[in-house]
């Protein structure tokens, strides 16, 4: 892989093949290398970048606290995404939830606004994830640029 992200964040999972359907049949991305033994995946979707470690009870080096579902509370992964169409579609195929319906949203930056599609899901762990498209930028109503 040519270009490895700054910042992967490193997800604990409780069933690495489970956590793998997910992430890479329905949502897109790919395994960048693995080591099965480990119950260990890195995985990247166009430069969107994680790890996936199968939880191991008996290990307790980076743990903080106790692990229970929904595990990442108090946050989520936003994910850009060339399409949401595909994504959705394998979803709904799958018979599998979303957190929150596809939505337009504008986000102010600036004297500008950035447009994006966007959705939540869980995946089996309860890690929440945002995956958006983008749709282009705009100036701020009373601003100038």
């Amino acid at each position: 892989m040519p270009n490895w992200a700054r910042l992967v964040p490193e997800l604990l999972v409780g069933n690495i093949d489970a956590s793998l359907r997910f992430w890479c049949d329905l949502l897109g991305f790919v395994v960048a290398y693995d080591r099965p033994e480990q119950g260990f995946a890195y995985l990247d979707c166009d430069g969107a970048q994680l790890m996936l470690e199968q939880r191991d009870d008996r290990a307790t080096r980076w743990r903080t606290g106790t692990l229970e579902y929904p595990l990442g509370r108090g946050v989520n992964f936003e994910i850009e995404v060339s399409s949401l169409r595909p994504i959705i579609a394998r979803l709904e195929e799958a018979g599998w939830p979303l957190f929150m319906a596809c939505e337009e949203k504008w986000y102010r930056a600036g004297n500008f606004e950035r447009g994006q599609l966007q959705f939540l899901v869980q995946d089996p762990d309860g890690y929440l994830v945002r995956l958006m498209e983008s749709i282009g930028e705009r100036p701020v109503a009373g601003r100038s640029p």
